[in-house]
């Protein structure tokens, strides 16, 4: 298993990761995501069985269907950030998996820009990013990537995801 962070202040980081899912998923590659999501989202309405069964103190609710599972898990108390390596930990064997915002986490990342945007990529800082990818090009200290150029995405993807665990080397530099 090999992991990618998709990070940006935008809602631009769905459309790019369901590229590259398309894309890596058309060559044969098996593929889950991991989305961070606000702490104010939860999945579940108020008078649904699951909803009372955590309401009455369930640690875990699994829902399950002929097509779909999920399982819904109480976070610790004061836990502010979820513990990405105890999620991966968690999912099948895949050959790729690709985190949606999980900005702190350090894995190689692809960092994705709106035209509207007005701040400094997070590329001039952070040393996991790997690319920028926006609709036109950005200036950045990492490659550029067009917002629609799925092979261009995967391709990054591939040459830049790493196993749980393997510390992000640093950028080579040109002179």
């Amino acid at each position: 298993m090999r992991v990618m962070v998709v990070i940006g202040k935008c809602a631009a980081k769905s459309g790019v990761v369901s590229r590259i899912v398309a894309a890596a998923t058309a060559r044969g590659l098996r593929v889950s995501t991991i989305k961070r999501v606000r702490d104010e989202v939860d999945l579940d309405r108020p008078g649904t069985g699951t909803w009372h069964h955590r309401a009455a103190g369930a640690q875990q609710v699994m829902l399950a269907s002929g097509s779909r599972v999920a399982v819904m898990e109480e976070a610790p108390p004061g836990q502010h950030e979820p513990d990405v390596e105890a999620l991966l930990a968690r999912l099948a064997a895949v050959d790729l998996v690709l985190l949606e915002g999980f900005r702190g986490v350090v894995y190689p990342k692809i960092e994705v820009l709106e035209p509207a945007q007005d701040r400094r990529p997070q590329a001039f800082d952070d040393a996991s990013v790997r690319a920028v990818v926006a609709a036109t090009p950005v200036p950045a200290p990492v490659p550029w990537i067009a917002l629609d150029d799925s092979v261009a995405l995967l391709a990054c993807v591939l040459a830049e995801a790493l196993p749980p665990g393997q510390p992000v080397p640093e950028l080579e530099t040109q002179p």
